[in-house]
């Protein structure tokens, strides 16, 4: 990954064909030393392409990935109820807890 953002800058920067001493000189300027294979895979792959166009062609692709997080329909409606009571009951208790605290301390904040 490193690579292919260490490819992205240097097209962002204005060239828009980076060679393997490019991505090699953005490594080394944040203490990454590179590897010779994966340079030559990254510039293999991307060589001659926009990569705008890439970039556009992938986020089609991310609309089949799932996101995760489906819940049923019930469930939403059921939750709140639920789980309404429990935080008012543990914001008493808080309450309670810190004033109780405050008396064996035998002294208050502002006194």
């Amino acid at each position: 990954m490193r690579y292919m953002a260490a490819y992205l800058l240097a097209t962002l920067g204005g060239n828009s064909s980076p060679s393997a001493k490019d991505i090699k000189k953005i490594l080394s300027s944040v203490g990454i030393e590179a590897d010779q294979d994966r340079l030559d895979k990254i510039i293999s792959e991307l060589g001659g392409k926009n990569v705008d166009d890439l970039i556009n062609n992938g986020l089609s692709k991310l609309c089949s990935v799932p996101s995760g997080g489906a819940v049923s329909a019930a469930a939403p409606a059921s939750a709140p109820a639920a789980g309404a009571a429990a935080p008012a009951a543990k914001k008493e208790e808080v309450k309670e807890e810190s004033e109780e605290s405050d008396e064996d301390m035998g002294f208050g904040l502002f006194d």
